[in-house]
């Protein structure tokens, strides 16, 4: 495994991941708080792994659900 490094002054690099925090916070945390640690964990677990990576329509995959995505791409195959 290596580190990913982006060359100087390449604004690139961490667009996905500014991309994802900001649907984060307006989706998510929409100007909330947490009540401690152990409520952000299980919230942050929830909207990722319940919503975010399986019913979110994404740009990127022609705004279809991954999950409706990968079943399409398994049924191509």
């Amino acid at each position: 495994m290596r580190q990913s490094m982006s060359a100087r002054a390449n604004p690139y690099h961490n667009a996905w991941t500014k991309s994802f925090m900001g649907t984060l916070k307006a989706e998510m945390l929409q100007n909330g708080r947490f009540v401690n640690a152990t409520d952000a964990r299980s919230e942050l677990f929830a909207y990722i792994d319940s919503y975010y990576n399986t019913q979110r329509l994404q740009s990127s995959l022609s705004y279809q659900s991954p999950a409706s995505f990968e079943a399409d791409l398994a049924l191509a195959n």
